[in-house]
């Protein structure tokens, strides 16, 4: 079968890396000051930290089914099926829209979404995973139930330069963020699963990156049973701070990882919306076997 590989740029995959990877792209509407913005066709990442920096309106939104079905109706035109990765499902409706748009008879047996519930770098590495087994004969179908079944297999781990972005977005109350400012609070937040949830309160940017490089020292050797194993994860990292503040952070988690090759992309700007610029995240995620799993299933 041919297979097409569809994921959003949620995913830190650009126009032209999809291009590159063979992976198709759909990128995100963004409202700003009511007017809509494309994700990586009619706004770049420098764009929209101008805007949100200077108090622009923004609101995320998702993509149009129409917009949707119109892609996947050229891509069936020379692919026998269709998998389709959007963002975690717990952080916006557009992956039940599609699911709901793939059962209609036009795409049953065609189009597969797969809510693994990622976003970023996880969500990135998902699409490069499927694309894999794609290549060694899986069908669509089975490459859901792949990446649903160890859609858990990973976390994501953030700190945030200020509350304000927090409070604007109503995650926090006004009266946390003017306490949590005035005692210069950093706050760690966890991306697993469906939420983005409060992990733990720093007093420092220092402790705030000690805190969630433990964190991904113990998912490694609790969580996912590689203490002895850490070649078969992966380590990732991302960031909406400076190109300085950001090669800092890299080189810090590739030197606690020397082994690794830790990739770096800036963040989801659906998540760069809630939490403002001068954010990094290091990620960790158990490492999937394209080839074993295409062995599982006889092939």
């Amino acid at each position: 079968m041919k297979i097409a590989i569809v994921t959003d740029s949620n995913s830190g995959i650009t126009q032209n890396q999809g291009e590159e990877l063979g992976i198709f792209v759909v990128p995100m509407p963004f409202y700003i000051d009511g007017e809509i913005f494309y994700e990586g066709i009619n706004l770049t990442q420098e764009e929209f930290y101008h805007k949100l920096e200077h108090d622009a309106q923004i609101s995320t939104s998702m993509p149009a089914p129409g917009d949707v079905m119109d892609l996947w109706n050229r891509l069936l035109q020379n692919h026998d099926q269709i998998v389709y990765i959007p963002m975690s499902s717990g952080l916006s409706s557009s992956c039940q829209t599609a699911a709901m748009l793939a059962e209609s008879d036009e795409y049953e047996g065609k189009v597969f979404v797969v809510n693994n519930q990622r976003i970023s770098v996880t969500q990135r590495q998902s699409a490069l995973d499927a694309s894999a087994m794609a290549q060694l004969g899986m069908d669509g179908a089975q490459i859901r139930e792949v990446l649903e079944r160890t859609k858990f297999d990973s976390s994501i781990y953030i700190t945030v330069d200020t509350l304000s972005y927090l409070k604007k977005g109503g995650r926090i109350t006004p009266a946390a963020a003017a306490i949590g400012t005035l005692l210069r609070i950093k706050p760690v937040l966890q991306i697993q699963g469906e939420k983005l949830d409060s992990f733990a309160k720093c007093r420092t940017m220092h402790q705030a990156q000690t805190t969630m490089l433990s964190a991904v020292d113990k998912d490694l050797r609790e969580r996912f049973g590689l203490g002895d194993h850490p070649q078969d994860a992966l380590i990732a990292g991302a960031y909406t701070c400076s190109a300085e503040e950001t090669e800092k952070w890299h080189a810090q988690v590739q030197s606690v990882y020397p082994d690794h090759d830790v990739h770096f992309d800036p963040l989801s700007l659906s998540i760069a919306c809630h939490i403002g610029p001068g954010s990094l995240a290091v990620t960790v995620s158990k490492k999937l076997d394209p080839v074993a799993e295409a062995k599982a299933k006889g092939l």
